[in-house]
């Protein structure tokens, strides 16, 4: 699936909810392309996990508890990176029902802002080849996640 201009996407779903119970949806969303996921849970909002920089790799991020912050960071340099950045983020709420989908080139983090927060990560790369060609940054750099509550 292919992001327009090769940037960050919000794809917006919604919530059903009758008296049998909520129906949460992101009927735009096309899962083609995507080779695993993986659930990642954060006990309490102390936890960052930034910045995971994929060249090739393609990463779709949806909140099934709680709330998230995730932030994205276009890199200008593999090897050396500008410490000045702009860095773009949105809030993901399990009660608003979206997915944001960060192409490669981007280095990603995230944040739980609640307890017990969960969310799944859809990646277009199975994990042998991810792990090879992700890079990490220090998570104090270009963001402070501190001021995300």
């Amino acid at each position: 699936m292919k992001t327009p201009n090769n940037i960050p996407e919000i794809i917006n779903g919604g919530i059903f909810s009758d008296n049998r119970g909520d129906i949460a949806y992101v009927n735009g969303f096309n899962f083609e392309g995507v080779k695993r996921f993986y659930i990642i849970e954060h006990p309490d909002s102390s936890v960052i996990r930034a910045w995971q920089y994929h060249r090739i790799e393609k990463k779709w991020f949806y909140v099934v508890q709680g709330s998230f912050c995730i932030a994205w960071v276009k890199v200008d340099n593999w090897e050396n990176p500008s410490p000045n950045l702009a860095v773009e983020f949105k809030i993901l709420n399990a009660s608003e029902s979206e997915i944001i989908s960060i192409p490669a080139g981007y280095a990603n983090g995230l944040k739980a802002l609640e307890p017990n927060s969960k969310i799944i990560v859809f990646s277009d790369m199975d994990v042998e080849t991810s792990i090879k060609e992700k890079i990490r940054f220090d998570k104090n750099m270009w963001f402070n996640w501190e001021n995300i509550k």
